[in-house]
């Protein structure tokens, strides 16, 4: 399904992931890990890596993750991905799993 989205969505769907990785202030190894990951399966240009490696120095403004810019076709890949984010470290902080309920109620 990753193959389906054009560059623009990709990159929102990682501004969103890196969102996500930042909902307890800290990137853990195994987030930045799962980054690098979905950043291979996207096959990101050397800029569009760049652009997301900046995301996780500091994370992007809330009005760059605005859920209605999702793509309908794609809110259930996003909402797959931003789960899997957020399990990425084995750990899931009060402040990820409250995004990730506020997410799924974002988006239909």
């Amino acid at each position: 399904m990753l193959d389906k989205l054009s560059g623009d969505q990709r990159m929102i769907l990682m501004k969103f992931v890196c969102s996500f990785a930042w909902a307890d202030l800290h990137i853990q190894d195994e987030e930045r890990s799962f980054v690098a990951k979905l950043v291979r399966k996207l096959k990101l240009d050397p800029d569009e890596k760049k652009q997301v490696d900046g995301w996780l120095e500091v994370p992007p403004t809330p009005d760059e993750v605005d859920p209605n810019r999702i793509p309908r076709a794609h809110r259930e890949l996003f909402l797959k991905t931003m789960r899997e984010v957020v399990h990425a470290d084995s750990h899931v902080d009060p402040e990820e799993e409250e995004n990730l309920l506020l997410f799924e109620q974002l988006i239909p």
